[in-house]
């Protein structure tokens, strides 16, 4: 059996995506343990900090104070247990992958490299030493692992060509299927949810609204959530009484509520980070049972197929003819939940996690063969 310790700062509360590669790998056969001191910085924080980088100091002040936590409780584990066959590094590990190549010699390391400090930090407005800085930052923790598990082959391109990378899609946790069985969907509502950053288009979501209130056409929106663009999105609709703001959902009470609706919208700006991304709360909604409206980006077309309906980036009045299509023709909007739920299947853990058992499977069947030729040679056959 594979024994692997997921290792670091990540919080699976916040960002549960590496909780969906343990679940996954477990459920595959391996072994997975974890020690885990989860950092309570939240995104909203970590865009503070590419503002304002005087506070890097107080960040970097609780990063030790979890990473002297984080080394403790390594040393202690590999003495009661051994050496793990693994090290997986959860989600914005850029820097606890530095501590566990100092830790784990010789181990393979995986890092989940979702986002690249630097792309993701010229996608919200910085520039100049702030984005190269963080593009070194990026190197350095690709350098210090063994296998970069990437979302996109778009951010896999992203790579050096030396780098090992495979994708693994972002997923969706057994909670958003679940939530599907028990859902009673509204006539027809619309909702969309996320931190309102310039990667998710919120206002491309307010214009197409107002573009449909124009035209007397005014289903339930639920918008969910707090963040960059919030303020111009509420200033926009808060007038249409159509429109319903919710500052913040617990995070176990949103599979629940976002399986209500029929209809849940993705993704719609037009910047770089913006067209390589299939965003998490894509792959969740069509768990939920939703009916996805995206933009048309390479990624997206390419995971989702025709199990959802893509708009062009950007713009306000083809998201606003695409809702009024489903709005008004029942039979494709029933028909394009079915699909997202079928093409949900695709995307639980155990099927995303594949590709890390065939890349571990692949590892461990090398080390073998190499090891018994070192025993061939020592015994001189």
């Amino acid at each position: 059996m594979t024994r692997i310790l997921a290792f670091g700062t990540y919080n699976k509360r916040k960002h549960p995506r590496v909780g969906i590669i343990i679940d996954g790998l477990r459920q595959h056969g391996c072994e997975v343990r974890e020690i885990n001191h989860p950092l309570t910085l939240s995104t909203a924080g970590r865009v503070e900090l590419l503002k304002k980088p005087w506070k890097l100091l107080g960040f970097a002040a609780d990063v030790m104070g979890l990473w002297i936590r984080l080394r403790r409780d390594a040393k202690r584990w590999i003495r009661d247990n051994g050496r793990p066959d693994a090290v997986l590094v959860g989600y914005m590990g850029h820097f606890d992958v530095l501590l566990a190549h100092h830790l784990f010699h010789g181990i393979p390391i995986l890092l989940d490299h979702l986002i690249f400090a630097g792309d993701t930090a010229r996608d919200r407005g910085a520039s100049g030493l702030k984005v190269k800085l963080l593009r070194h930052l990026d190197r350095m923790a690709i350098d210090a692992s063994s296998l970069v598990l990437l979302d996109t082959e778009e951010h896999k391109t992203m790579l050096r060509p030396g780098d090992h990378g495979i994708v693994v899609p972002v997923g969706a946790s057994e909670e958003w299927y679940e939530a599907r069985s028990n859902a009673h969907k509204r006539d027809k509502g619309i909702i969309f949810y996320g931190l309102y950053t310039p990667l998710q288009g919120t206002p491309v979501i307010a214009e197409a609204i107002r573009l449909l209130a124009k035209r007397g056409v005014t289903p339930h929106v639920t918008l969910v959530g707090q963040g960059q663009d919030y303020d111009a999105v509420h200033s926009r609709l808060e007038r249409l009484e159509n429109v319903e703001f919710i500052d913040w959902v617990e995070p176990e009470d949103l599979p629940r509520l976002v399986a209500e609706y029929s209809i849940a919208l993705g993704i719609f700006s037009t910047t770089p980070k913006g067209l390589h991304v299939v965003p998490n709360k894509v792959y969740q909604s069509m768990a939920a049972g939703c009916a996805v409206i995206t933009s048309d980006t390479a990624p997206q077309r390419r995971e989702l197929g025709d199990s959802a309906l893509f708009t062009q980036p950007g713009s306000s009045e083809a998201l606003s003819e695409a809702i009024l299509q489903l709005l008004e023709n029942p039979s494709k909007l029933e028909g394009l939940m079915k699909d997202a739920e079928r093409s949900s299947q695709r995307f639980t853990a155990f099927e995303i996690t594949r590709p890390i058992v065939r890349w571990l499977q692949a590892r461990h069947e090398f080390a073998v063969i190499h090891t018994s030729r070192i025993t061939d040679q020592r015994e001189g056959r």
